[in-house]
């Protein structure tokens, strides 16, 4: 059996429940490509993430703010969602702590959720948000 095609709707629902890391996809001044893992949140259809202004991932994104995201199922049968987009980049310390807590809840759990807000909602951080212009997925990759 090939692989099946997820729908808008499916994409979205593959990347909120369970939760999975991203690898983003951005590009060096030099042109060459940097991926890192990410964790992330949906509002909506646009994904968040947030990344220290200074990082590879933030210069990148303050120069050219398109990127990619991959998310995969690792386990068979696999599957993955791919989003392409354009990045807008925030460092309002309310908003980077706000979105802090929420992602670290989200991976860590709720009673940890303060505490990675603490230590992510700090200055110099960037609350980045992924305006969606096109997702694809599939599944059942191996079937």
């Amino acid at each position: 059996m090939p692989p099946q095609r997820l729908s808008l709707d499916e994409c979205y629902a593959y990347c909120a429940n369970p939760v999975r890391p991203a690898i983003l996809a951005t590009v060096r001044a030099n042109g060459q490509p940097h991926a890192a893992p990410i964790w992330f949140d949906l509002d909506g259809r646009d994904f968040i993430f947030t990344t220290g202004a200074e990082t590879i991932k933030g210069r990148n994104l303050r120069r050219d703010p398109h990127l990619e995201l991959c998310i995969q199922d690792d386990q068979p049968p696999f599957g993955y969602v791919r989003v392409e987009g354009t990045a807008t980049l925030d460092d309002d310390l309310g908003q980077v702590r706000v979105w802090a807590e929420r992602i670290g809840g989200r991976y860590m759990g709720a009673a940890r959720a303060a505490e990675y807000g603490a230590r992510n909602g700090v200055p110099g951080e960037l609350v980045v948000r992924v305006h969606v212009e096109r997702i694809s997925g599939v599944r059942e990759v191996a079937n």
